[in-house]
């Protein structure tokens, strides 16, 4: 699972409409690769060893690509483009402007297959911020095949969906995540994206054994794996991405190495960005499982618990959704959304305790996300940031993007959030309203009229 898309403009280029799907078995072979990040850019470039790497495709511009990514492009190193805000899982079809962003970034990489997730993030006009667990039913299943379907049908190289990290699980799932991803696979022919470190975090939140949902899963089907490292807070593991991989965590892999010889391998870090020889010290531990594993002679397929596998995909790949079931989703989806961000009451049959979790996660992750793309508003604000963009987001649902979001709570500052310091306060409306930007008064007519 990767940090949110920062809102960088997505201007894929014209005349990027995907032609008809091709295989949906592509025989790629990536290695071990980085995520690429700005921040760390040159670090990654020298980064030696390096197969390949994966970038938030939301955060770049089909059009104009960062000089880092061309570079590596330019020395053949493969670049897979990770979509973070389509929302596969949610009620609604998947939007075409975000498909044509996502297909757009496959084409300019040149990228051999795009992933997504998993998850929806949006529902009711509300934005979560992050990916959340969709409900594993039947009735969701065929929704979220066809939302599959439709993209797939979009986009130009082949799709692979990732499973997420998760604070809390829907009451009524009549399927394990693993049985779900299978039936997805079985129903579209959709690959897999597997993160290691998210099983590890159901295992610790939800009490969700790895092993045995990679036991239920179609393991012909992964494309590649994610690792990536989290911390425990107040009994809650988060997968942050911005600390270093746990031996849990490796061990996750080492069970999934048992099994298959994955395609490929990445690790992923979106913040806390240590030293270049730390992040080489977290690939050799990657290459180390890797080379010390030896899968399995006979394939756990043939003893796949759950769901009874079908011979065929003729009659599934065709099944669409039943009359209600999208707008039934879309109810429940929406009742849980406004639980976590809007201060909506919990749905009947959720914990209460997981849904206190996964809102403060949230919220949480939404503040950091809003610094990443609006740094002037914790330097000017220091240690107040944090505790009033919390106060914020408990009254303030998040409805657009992160740069709306960023300024939409610096003029609650200003109004409502307390009488900031008056240094503060000019500096918060220098930063909403640059001079440039702010209406002419007299004095200034007066030195233009002067210097004329």
């Amino acid at each position: 699972m990767t940090s949110p898309a920062l809102d960088l403009p997505a201007r894929a280029a014209a005349g990027t409409a995907a032609p008809s799907r091709p295989g949906t078995r592509p025989d790629v072979t990536l290695g071990v690769g980085l995520g690429w990040r700005s921040e760390i850019d040159t670090v990654v470039e020298r980064q030696p060893g390096l197969d390949w790497v994966e970038v938030v495709a939301e955060n770049i511009c089909a059009d104009h690509l960062p000089e880092s990514l061309t570079a590596l492009r330019a020395r053949g190193v493969t670049v897979v483009p990770h979509g973070v805000a389509l929302g596969l899982g949610g009620a609604d079809r998947p939007d075409p402007d975000r498909l044509a962003r996502l297909a757009g970034a496959a084409l300019a990489l040149g990228s051999p297959l795009v992933t997504e997730h998993l998850a929806f993030v949006r529902a009711g006009g509300l934005e979560a911020g992050h990916l959340l667990p969709v409900p594993r039913t039947r009735e969701s299943l065929r929704v979220i095949a066809e939302n599959v379907r439709i993209a797939q049908d979009q986009l130009p190289v082949p799709l692979a969906l990732e499973n997420i990290a998760a604070q809390l699980a829907w009451p009524g799932d009549e399927l394990t995540e693993g049985q779900f991803l299978a039936e997805l696979v079985e129903r579209t022919g959709v690959r897999l994206l597997i993160d290691v470190a998210n099983l590890h975090t159901n295992r610790v939140n939800l009490g969700i054994d790895p092993a045995a949902e990679l036991d239920r899963l179609p393991l012909e089907a992964i494309a590649y794996v994610h690792v990536a490292g989290g911390r425990m807070v107040d009994g809650v593991w988060h997968d942050t991405h911005a600390h270093p991989v746990t031996q849990p965590v490796l061990d996750v892999l080492a069970e999934l190495c048992a099994r298959i010889t994955p395609p490929g391998v990445l690790l992923e870090r979106d913040a806390g960005f240590p030293p270049p020889s730390e992040l080489a010290g977290e690939l050799d531990a990657i290459r180390g499982v890797l080379e010390g594993s030896t899968p399995r002679t006979a394939h756990p397929a043939a003893t796949r618990t759950g769901a009874p596998r079908r011979s065929g995909r003729t009659d599934t790949r065709t099944e669409t959704p039943l009359p209600g079931e999208r707008a039934n989703l879309r109810r429940r989806q929406e009742e849980l959304l406004a639980a976590l961000v809007a201060g909506g009451p919990v749905p009947a049959g959720f914990d209460p305790a997981q849904v206190r979790a996964q809102s403060t996660g949230l919220a949480t992750k939404r503040r950091d996300t809003a610094a990443k793309v609006a740094p002037e508003l914790p330097r000017l604000l220091g240690d107040r940031y944090g505790p009033l963009f919390l106060a914020y987001a408990r009254t303030h649902p998040q409805t657009g993007g992160y740069r709306a979001d960023a300024r939409a709570f610096a003029e609650w500052v200003l109004t409502d959030g307390g009488p900031p310091a008056a240094d503060h306060r000019r500096a918060l409306e220098q930063w909403l309203r640059p001079a440039d930007e702010r209406p002419s008064g007299p004095l200034a007519r007066l030195r233009r009229a002067l210097r004329r």
